[in-house]
């Protein structure tokens, strides 16, 4: 296979995991920028949407489509009950302390893991993918539902973005961004609206894993690699910042998939750690967030 393929395999490989990535990491911006958590936890609601995917198309037997597009609706509807109930009974309780909620959402990754070892098994299963289709592009064929979740994707980027931007919600979730204690003075109830954003980030983390399940199979340690890449994601586009991390990630996606075709995985993994200590060291604060003054 010549040069062109295999710039193209590699960019549309880097582009399906930039669009997971993209998810995954958001929720976790999202939580930090409004709440100023560092959620350790949010890989294991990752790896939780995952494996309710893989419970609900088996346990419900119906056509492989229907069974994860009801997936894809009612495992992210549970994982941010759960993520909704945690945040009440653990988050809240410690007043959003940063060290203290750091050390609970430690402890909130070892709880979910052990619960999913110990109820679902160590061994890694598959989903069956909606449908079966390769796209013949000019060189080779590829899978069409690659190139599904690459756009379901950006369709649901672009929803976020009209949330945050354009609607009302926003604009209180904004407001409880910039300056906690004037939007409880006009109002806001910010315990509520805590209670939400971290609802709503483990919620697109769990998306993400439906989305990608079909690719790579369910299992009960999946959610290590999507918290590891999260954190390099949102330092370098900088915590709390949407833009920083939607841009972050495509890099880091595209990077990922052209250099591990043309080189390997782990010069991949190397020069995203780099990235990392460069943004540390020359612009803490990330290449689009807000230096703290």
């Amino acid at each position: 296979m010549a040069f062109g393929p295999f710039l193209l395999l590699a960019t549309l490989e880097g582009l399906l995991q930039a669009a997971v990535l993209t998810l995954t990491a958001l929720g976790l911006s999202l939580v930090f920028g409004v709440m100023r958590v560092v959620n350790v936890a949010h890989g294991e609601f990752y790896m939780l949407g995952a494996v309710l995917a893989w419970w609900i198309t088996t346990m419900i037997g119906l056509h492989p489509a229907a069974g994860f597009f009801l997936a894809l609706l009612v495992s992210p509807l549970i994982v941010g009950v759960v993520a909704f109930a945690a945040e009440r009974l653990v988050l809240r309780r410690l007043s959003y302390d940063p060290e203290s909620t750091i050390v609970a959402t430690i402890g909130m990754l070892y709880i979910i893991q052990q619960t999913v070892l110990l109820t679902y098994g160590p061994d890694a299963r598959p989903v069956a993918a909606p449908f079966y289709y390769r796209l013949q592009l000019p060189w080779f064929g590829y899978s069409a539902y690659n190139l599904f979740v690459i756009v379901a994707a950006g369709v649901l980027l672009t929803a976020v973005w009209y949330v945050l931007t354009r609607t009302r919600i926003g604009l209180i979730m904004r407001a409880t961004q910039y300056d906690r204690e004037t939007a409880q003075s006009f109002g806001i109830p910010i315990d509520r609206v805590y209670g939400f954003v971290f609802a709503a980030g483990a919620m697109l983390a769990a998306i993400a894993a439906v989305l990608i399940v079909p690719i790579r199979q369910a299992h009960y340690l999946m959610g290590l690699d999507p918290l590891l890449l999260s954190f390099i994601v949102v330092i370098i586009g900088g915590l709390g910042s949407i833009r920083g991390t939607v841009v972050a990630a495509l890099v880091i996606g595209l990077s990922d998939g052209i250099i591990s075709v043309f080189f390997s995985p782990t010069l991949a993994k190397m020069i995203s750690t780099l990235l990392v200590a460069l943004v540390l060291v020359f612009k803490p604060e990330g290449l689009f967030g807000a230096r703290q003054r």
